[in-house]
């Protein structure tokens, strides 16, 4: 492995900790900033449209274009939005600078997979794993530097867009040749995944992954205090335990994960996340609940990006287009689930609502396993 090579892999994970802490900005910073309940709303499903623009059109980009040069566009326009958010209260003008921080992300989500997976012959499924480890890194961070530390939000934005141009320059002069040529153009690919079963259940799995984790670090404090009788102080140790749980994960299932045993692997964790998160939502442990919530984030940490390493091992000739495609389901979990939990808590209660949790994990499991076993060479070369 040159130099260079080694520069890009670690420009690779900052880029996804800049993602984690963009991402959790809002929630992190909203009371500091006077957001009301409504614009918080807005300002997120305004940033999931531009990450759902963001990963398709740079993972499209990926198959074509130098990936380096995709990820400075990318960093630019993030580092511009972090300079320039809530410079005035203009509603629209921070509307619009959320949908470029969006964007910014959507292209570090859709570029730095595919080029760890050009990079990297070996260990594939660790660099992943390691790459999607600095996003919750990355959340853990601004959560405590915001919240822990008492520090100015704007401030802490201004030295992340400086970090982030530091970053586009080194991306300026980066050079990394595409490994493999494009299979087709875009339209020609795209109509070539939509017809692989694959991609559609690695689509749906992801919207179920995504949306039980996102689901679940936004509801776990209320959960842990109105079914548990927890505090204030020690249900947000609960939500440390589970981003906690998530990192450790991705670090130590990443390791010891084979590229050629990612469909095993994948079947394995999803199986674990169904029992851990049953016993999470059904059992109430008192103290030991933290057991539970840690283990249910270590068996769900890796599969995102395990699945994202099996998508680009089965379509290695368009790995950017099949995982930016698969990439946009992100947005759509962490809507689909929290909002359909929503509405069960409304039309029932909370305990019932948070079923859905260990459902949607055994759903993907089922849609996985049948396909898996319909294609038996995945499960023995990933």
């Amino acid at each position: 492995m040159n130099s260079n090579i080694k520069a890009l892999t670690a420009s690779a994970y900052m880029s996804m900790l800049f993602l984690g802490i963009a991402s959790t900005m809002i929630g992190a910073a909203a009371r500091n900033i006077g957001l009301t309940p409504f614009q918080i709303g807005l300002f997120l499903a305004v940033q999931n449209v531009g990450f759902m623009i963001g990963v398709s059109a740079a993972g499209a980009l990926a198959d074509s274009y130098e990936k380096p040069r995709i990820l400075f566009v990318g960093s630019l326009i993030l580092a511009l939005s972090f300079f320039t958010f809530y410079l005035t209260t203009s509603m629209w003008l921070n509307l619009f600078i959320m949908l470029l921080i969006g964007i910014g992300i959507g292209t570090y989500e859709g570029v730095t997979d595919p080029m760890l997976l050009d990079m990297h012959d070996k260990n594939q499924s660790l660099h992943i794993n390691v790459n999607h480890f600095f996003v919750t890194f990355g959340s853990i961070l601004i959560t405590v530097y915001l919240i822990f530390l008492q520090m100015n939000w704007r401030s802490s934005l201004i030295q992340a867009a400086v970090a982030v141009l530091i970053l586009a320059v080194f991306f300026a002069f980066a050079r990394l040749k595409n490994k493999r040529d494009q299979a087709g153009d875009f339209l020609e690919r795209l109509h070539i995944l939509s017809r692989e079963r694959l991609v559609v259940v690695l689509f749906i799995a992801t919207v179920l992954v995504v949306g039980v984790e996102l689901g679940t670090a936004g509801i776990v404090t209320t959960f842990l205090m109105e079914l548990h009788g927890f505090t204030q102080v020690t249900s947000k140790i609960g939500l440390l335990t589970f981003l906690a749980g998530v990192a450790v994960g991705r670090l130590i299932i990443g390791f010891f994960t084979r590229g050629d045993q990612a469909a095993r692997y994948i079947l394995l964790l999803f199986g674990l996340a169904t029992i851990f998160f049953g016993l999470m939502v059904t059992l109430k442990l008192g103290q030991w609940s933290y057991v539970t919530i840690f283990l249910a984030g270590l068996a769900m940490s890796a599969l995102l990006p395990l699945m994202i390493t099996l998508a680009g091992q089965a379509y290695p000739e368009m790995a950017g287009t099949v995982t930016g495609s698969i990439k946009v389901a992100i947005p759509i979990g962490g809507i689909l689930i929290p909002f359909l939990m929503s509405v069960v808590a409304g039309l029932a209660t909370l305990q019932v609502a948070l079923l859905i949790f260990p459902l949607a994990l055994l759903l993907a499991f089922v849609l996985l396993w049948f396909e898996l076993k319909r294609t038996p060479a995945l499960q023995d070369s990933g």
